[in-house]
């Protein structure tokens, strides 16, 4: 008796890598779904279809949707897993009703099975499941596995009547300001910049939107903000009825640079930015003084606010969040808010007091290294061997340094050099580190070179992918990756060093101010052509970096000038393949290196390529 067929269709396929020999990619594959198998197929234009892969039903053990917060890397957003023999295969769909539809066939075909009691929510990923950590592939599930259920079909909150979604012309429109997953089934989530109806505001905390489908659901009411609104009362930076005299002098006596605020105009419905700022004027000396600018419109049909005209936004609360962490034209960013009649909110640069180091608890001894901000010393802190880097005065600020090092303390994590504490209280100011004894990667490599094994290159690596993969996560862009600001312990583990000179960026994109200085061969295009940081410009560096590894310590392209270096990038040349790296390896690296920055892959993806060749 023939199978008779139960759903077909075009479907995106992740690699198994059963083998894992080349870097994970994403295929369309036809997909057809019987009463015996699930088969699919590569389909060849003018060809008969090519079958790639072929599973009995008899032999799936659990289907489930993935839940997963993770960036998808391919057009079809909606995944879903099919466990077979001892292969995970996820399949992704273009739409989560195209998801369930595939789901429910399949539990509803394979619900009589020898099926697994638990299963893995989310991916396996970088040599563990994201769900529970658990770093054996086949591990146990750590949820409960419902052949009957469907979890991906979890009920809606009701949406308003579309007829008065359709007819109402009060309707409000609002832009998110960042993502937001929901936490309960009874949110939304958010996509950065994407327009949301309104519903209701009457919460203090959460509002309903709804979104372009008509899905409704409850988001924190800071992350949104109304796109033709001039309510601005909930911001602490916004000062309704005040004159710029006031506001110059309630920011002249805050003193902080970057102190800013935003006040009505003289002109109904037009806002100026107020912001301090010490830098210095034209004879180079400090001057404290307040500069204001003017929100403008765009005269484009959608129009748009801005401060500097390169940098266009839906909303103001929009603008001023790009500014609080980007100059981008300014003199400053805008830190610190001050209000009239209410306290300013506490400066980002302020510390803990548990990070503060005594100077008496501190012995200093012989200089291990220098770089741009100062010496590097060995030392002492509470029978612990730790580095101490010393700042140069004139190097940065005391406000810099403070909001620096805090920066450092929000970050920890086993692949990051750790910041043990900060001394603020004498000059120089410095900051204590764990003390990684072999000193910086570079150097390392070159005084082993010839004897290290390919394990050993492909560790550090891995290292290093596990470090920026978190400060991704955490929205850090590094900005100076090499193996020069990488060090190594005592165990031979390597270490991301110097992230502290960051900036925490919310959009994931700093662009530097002119003059800045950037290390031209360890730099993507669009940093040498437009100053343009990103976590993505890190990945590019990344593919230098792991250059620099299977080079052993060789200095990249050091036969040519700078210059030399542009035009070859401009060209389209790229870094040749290093004698020692794997085939595998030199794939990553020309990944890294793909011209347009979203074509190249994230951290995360890396460091699961990486840990999958780990495994071979």
């Amino acid at each position: 008796m023939l199978p008779t067929v139960i759903l077909k269709g075009t479907l995106i396929k992740k690699s198994q890598q059963k083998r894992r020999t080349s870097p994970c990619n994403y295929k369309e594959r036809f997909f057809v779904l019987d009463t015996q198998d699930l088969t699919y197929s590569e389909q060849r234009p003018g060809k008969k279809p090519s079958q790639k892969g072929c599973i009995e039903l008899s032999r799936i053990k659990c289907v489930e949707i993935v839940c997963s917060e993770v960036p998808i890397p391919c057009s079809n957003k909606y995944p879903f897993q099919v466990v077979h023999d001892n292969c995970y295969l996820y399949i992704f769909a273009p739409d989560n009703d195209c998801r369930q539809r595939w789901v429910r066939a399949l539990k509803e075909e394979t619900k009589c099975n020898a099926l697994l009691l638990k299963y893995h929510p989310n991916f396996w990923m970088e040599g563990r499941w994201r769900c529970c950590y658990q770093t054996e592939k086949m591990a146990t599930g750590c949820q409960e596995y419902d052949p009957m259920g469907y979890a991906s079909k979890k009920p809606l909150p009701p949406t308003p009547d579309p007829q008065r979604r359709l007819s109402d012309p009060g309707r409000r429109v609002v832009v998110a300001l960042q993502n937001y997953s929901p936490h309960e089934d009874t949110d939304l989530p958010l996509h950065k910049d994407q327009e949301y109806i309104l519903t209701d505001s009457s919460h203090h905390n959460w509002w309903t939107v709804q979104d372009h489908r008509g899905n409704s659901g409850f988001v924190p009411c800071m992350y949104i903000a109304e796109k033709s609104c001039d309510n601005f009362n909930r911001f602490e930076w916004y000062n309704k009825d005040i004159t710029r005299g006031r506001a110059e002098g309630l920011l002249m006596t805050e003193g902080k640079e970057g102190a800013f605020m935003v006040r009505d105009s003289r002109h109904a419905g037009v806002y100026t930015v107020s912001v301090f700022t010490k830098a210095p004027g034209s004879n180079g000396q400090k001057n404290p003084r307040v500069k204001h600018y003017q929100i403008r419109q765009s005269e484009a049909e959608e129009s748009k606010f801005y401060l500097a005209e390169k940098y266009l936004f839906s909303t103001i609360p929009e603008l001023i969040q790009y500014h609080q962490h980007n100059a981008a034209g300014l003199i400053t960013r805008l830190r610190h808010p001050v209000s009239q009649g209410r306290e300013s909110s506490q400066s980002p640069a302020e510390l803990s007091g548990q990070w503060e180091v005594d100077p008496a608890e501190l012995t200093l001894g012989e200089e291990v290294g220098s770089g741009q901000f100062g010496l590097v010393l060995q030392g002492r802190w509470r029978e612990r061997r730790v580095a101490v880097k010393m700042v140069r005065k004139g190097a940065m600020s005391e406000e810099d340094f403070k909001e620096e090092a805090r920066v450092m303390t929000m970050l920890s994590h086993c692949k990051l050099v750790q910041l043990y504490g900060v001394c603020t209280q004498h000059s120089p100011m410095c900051l204590v580190f764990e003390l990684m004894e072999q000193g910086c990667l570079s150097d390392y490599l070159r005084a082993r070179r010839g004897r290290m094994s390919q394990d050993s290159l492909l560790g550090m690596c891995l290292d290093v992918s596990e470090g920026m993969a978190y400060l991704e996560s955490n929205n850090f862009i590094h900005r100076d990756l090499a193996a020069r600001n990488c060090l190594v312990s005592c165990n031979n583990v390597v270490k991301v060093s110097d992230f502290g000179m960051t900036r925490f960026v919310l959009d994931d994109q700093y662009t530097s101010s002119q003059g800045s200085k950037f290390p031209i061969k360890w730099s993507s295009p669009e940093v040498i052509k437009y100053c343009k940081f990103s976590s993505k410009s890190d990945v590019w560096s990344f593919g230098v970096f792991m250059w620099e590894v299977y080079t052993e310590g060789r200095l990249p392209y050091d036969n040519r000038s700078n210059l030399e270096v542009v035009e070859a990038l401009n060209a389209g040349l790229r870094l040749l393949k290093p004698r020692q790296a794997p085939e595998a390896v030199h794939l990553l690296m020309e990944w890294c290196w793909k011209e347009k920055p979203d074509d190249r892959p994230s951290f995360a993806l890396l460091l699961h390529e990486l840990a999958s060749l780990s495994d071979l």
